[in-house]
């Protein structure tokens, strides 16, 4: 939905769009998906139909959406206040990649910045441990397992 509603900004100059977009990133940092209009169209009615749910960490997305919600505020000051629409347009390319990978390759760039952070010793591994090595696909997939038999036990 994200890469969706960027490429209608960058198409249109609809940069009011840039409102619901980034209310749906904080929403999503402060509640999770339940006050965001998006991140409530994803999980109740985009997500049951891409097969079965496989859990992800919570604090690697959350910082996935605090960039986000960083980058879609800039350019929603940038672009709608300020009309800089060439800044808020470079802004929003960055969005659309990073949304792009994430929905069409289920690959997190925020998720890997954060396990790399975890890596670095700057995010402590208590708050997320199974988030740290990147081989394990943690903090990385977000996809729906299509395949029920390797989803991870519960502890």
């Amino acid at each position: 939905m994200v890469l969706i509603v960027v490429l209608v900004i960058l198409g249109t100059g609809f940069y009011w769009l840039l409102v619901p977009l980034a209310y749906g990133f904080w929403a999503r940092v402060l509640t999770g998906p339940t006050l965001s209009p998006l991140g409530w169209t994803e999980q109740n009615l985009i997500a049951p139909r891409l097969g079965e749910r496989k859990p992800v960490p919570g604090p690697p997305k959350r910082f996935a959406q605090g960039i986000g919600a960083v980058i879609s505020t800039a350019a929603l000051v940038l672009g709608l206040v300020l009309g800089h629409h060439h800044v808020a347009d470079g802004l929003l390319i960055v969005l659309a990649v990073a949304a792009g990978l994430e929905s069409i390759f289920a690959i997190c760039l925020g998720c890997h910045m954060f396990a790399l952070l975890m890596r670095a010793g700057l995010v402590p591994r208590e708050i997320c441990a199974e988030c740290a090595d990147l081989r394990l696909g943690g903090a990385t997939r977000t996809r729906r397992r299509s395949n029920p038999s390797k989803a991870p036990r519960p502890v």
